[in-house]
């Protein structure tokens, strides 16, 4: 079920995946699992593929967030905003490892030994991590007022070039340039530029 339409209810799962309900995954895994792909691709963008790629990438990532998440240790998780949020920054800080771990190993690093790719890319923030990322990422988006705004903001922090961008608003490249610059005018007034 999609999670995102009015039959799917992201906060029950969550609160039953919390509980220790493994069922509760399915839906969300369905619901989120190509978005964390396709932030993974954006990320690896610069690799080349080895023995991991963007699937396992958010493979890791939803793993790793379904283990933290029934060990409680993402107290604040209580709805979709909050779960995309923590999805986005476990799957980054994977890619993120992936990619600090292949670029060494192609200056000539040695591996330690070989793993499986979910256990290669395995760099788990901390929940601590993931909740200052999520309290930083709501006051930017707070401090953006409007809806649109705040949409193409979490679009450019997902990856998407401008020109996906203008075809999410259907609209043109420049007037997702007008907003990208608006945002980057709002946040520098606020002292975050």
């Amino acid at each position: 079920m999609d999670p995102q339409s009015p039959g799917g209810s992201v906060t029950i799962w969550l609160e039953q995946l919390k509980a220790g309900d493994p069922a509760a995954a399915m839906p969300l895994w369905e619901g989120y699992f190509a978005r964390l792909v396709a932030l993974a691709r954006k990320r690896l963008q610069s690799v080349p593929r080895g023995a991991a790629d963007e699937e396992d990438v958010a493979l890791s990532a939803f793993d790793s967030f379904c283990t933290a998440a029934a060990a409680g240790r993402f107290p604040r998780l209580n709805d979709r905003d909050d779960l995309w949020q923590v999805l986005f920054v476990v799957t980054t800080r994977k890619a993120t490892g992936l990619v600090r771990r292949e670029t060494r190993e192609k200056r000539g690093g040695a591996r330690e030994h070989t793993a499986p790719a979910t256990e290669a890319i395995d760099t788990e923030p901390t929940p601590d991590a993931v909740a200052e990322v999520a309290d930083n990422c709501a006051r930017l988006l707070g401090l953006l007022g409007e809806k649109s705004l705040q949409d193409v903001a979490v679009w450019k922090m997902e990856g998407y070039t401008n020109a996906e961008i203008a075809e999410k608003l259907g609209r043109t490249v420049s007037t997702a340039e007008r907003k990208l610059n608006a945002i980057r005018t709002i946040w520098e007034r606020a002292g975050v530029g």
